[in-house]
């Protein structure tokens, strides 16, 4: 039996939503990653910054996530791709850089497919997202520049820096023992 052209396009859109939360898992994995490198390098300020974007990607997901979920469907719990570990400090912001560039591109095709669609609320959500992936590209594009021109003399001024992002720690142990 065919499928009924509302259907379809609610596949479409399913499946857009989908791409961006692998994205957005791969995001997660990479920053977190780097996260505990730039911590055990010292550079607790880096680190502190990239643990708060990471947070971010998680809460996308986790919207990504639901959005799918009203949509009647199931939300992919695969990454795009493996993250890259191991990266030296000069090489972590302008590969993140890059990688929200390519975010905000492919987002923005694929609030297309929401439009093109017919699914409004899909839609705003990238838009929102959007904005916040353009933000986490301006920081590390900013962070990249900073290490490219004044090199070991920013990361001197970085290092030792603290890392803690004042975060309290709340999870499902704490909030049910009512220590949160």
């Amino acid at each position: 039996m065919a499928k009924s052209a509302g259907e379809n396009k609610k596949k479409k859109v399913v499946d857009a939503l989908n791409k961006a939360r692998a994205m957005e898992l791969q995001a997660i994995a990479q920053y977190m990653n780097q996260h505990y490198g730039l911590d055990d390098m010292d550079y607790g300020e880096l680190a502190a910054n990239m643990k708060l974007i990471a947070i971010d990607e998680m809460r996308h997901a986790e919207q990504f996530a639901e959005r799918i979920k009203e949509l009647g469907r199931e939300p992919t719990t695969d990454p795009l791709a493996k993250s890259k570990k191991g990266q030296d400090v000069e090489k972590i912001f302008p590969f993140d850089a890059n990688l929200e560039s390519h975010t905000v591109d492919v987002y923005n095709e694929l609030l297309m497919v929401c439009r093109e669609n017919g699914d409004s609320i899909s839609m705003k959500l990238f838009e929102t997202i959007i904005d916040e992936e353009q933000s986490h590209y301006n920081y590390f594009d900013n962070i990249a520049e900073h290490i490219k021109k004044m090199g070991d003399t920013y990361l001197a001024r970085i290092a030792g820096t603290p890392s803690s992002t004042g975060l309290a720690h709340q999870g499902f142990f704490i909030r049910e023992s009512g220590g949160g």
